[in-house]
């Protein structure tokens, strides 16, 4: 079972009955992998068209309600890294984002997502959504709203870019000196971003930079940096893999509240900066 892979969808008979109960009938895990399973997000209810992960293995079912498993043996022994949170801010919070989280769940599981985490730790809890991601292997400052109308009006200033981003990323070679513009297309799409070289360590023939992004296509950072010749360090995909961590790193998110209408500038405290 250590690779084992299972994908079920039960219909609740003419009886009510616990959804460990029905599992358990159907397939070849043990309660308590079953109760682990659903406490890590992997196992979804249907009920009246409405879908939603299902956590509680005693939650009682009703006939006409669908089961929707999706196990996956290696997901499930997969441990969280640990995210930090920066600030608290009741409608939404702010947190540091480690390489190798990830930004959200997906129907496997969402044990090791930056909003479960969150969800299981802050006080009082709440509900968490993304409103922005980053990829699995970069770190950095993230957004977490706290109820659907927080995160429609935070999404929204993401859309209409009306947000400060700001980056720090490790490159392979010398970095020109200077601000230096980034815009070819990708994927056939504006994509706009600049870099300032911050610094360059001859031993490592490595430089560290500021980038600042003004749209938000996919690999933007990592795709017009590497077509520059200076691959991001631990980028694996675009020529910069050198076995290590992803060296991009979202460091600063500057906005108008949406809900207050205070401004916010939320940065990368000192000590979790990337550095040569």
């Amino acid at each position: 079972m250590a690779d084992a892979q299972i994908e079920l969808h039960l219909e609740v008979g003419s009886q009510e009955i616990k959804a460990v109960e029905l599992l358990a009938g159907h397939c070849g895990l043990s309660r308590g992998q079953l109760k682990r399973t659903m406490r890590n997000g992997a196992l979804w209810l249907e009920r009246k068209g409405h879908v939603q992960r299902l956590r509680r293995a005693d939650r009682r079912l009703v006939p006409g309600d669908v089961l929707h498993l999706y196990y996956d043996a290696r997901i499930q022994q997969q441990t969280p890294f640990e995210a930090q949170l920066i600030r608290d801010e009741g409608d939404y919070s702010v947190w540091f984002k480690p390489p190798g989280m990830y930004s959200q769940g997906s129907k496997w599981g969402d044990h090791c997502s930056l909003p479960r985490w969150a969800e299981q730790r802050l006080q009082p809890q709440r509900s968490a959504f993304i409103v922005h991601r980053l990829d699995r292997a970069a770190s950095g400052l993230m957004l977490l709203a706290h109820g659907k109308g927080a995160a429609a009006r935070l999404s929204e200033l993401f859309r209409q870019r009306l947000l400060a981003k700001q980056y720090r990323v490790k490159v392979q070679g010398e970095f020109p000196q200077g601000d230096i513009q980034m815009d070819a297309p990708l994927d056939g799409r504006q994509a706009l971003s600049r870099a300032s070289c911050l610094s360059y360590a001859a031993v490592s023939n490595q430089s560290l930079l500021q980038v600042d992004i003004h749209t938000g296509r996919k690999h933007q950072i990592r795709r017009h940096l590497s077509g520059l010749g200076f691959p991001v360090v631990g980028d694996r995909l675009y020529g910069g893999g050198d076995g290590g961590d992803l060296q991009l790193q979202a460091v600063r998110l500057a906005f108008t509240c949406p809900m207050t209408g205070q401004p916010r500038d939320y940065r990368l405290p000192n000590s979790l900066l990337i550095s040569l």
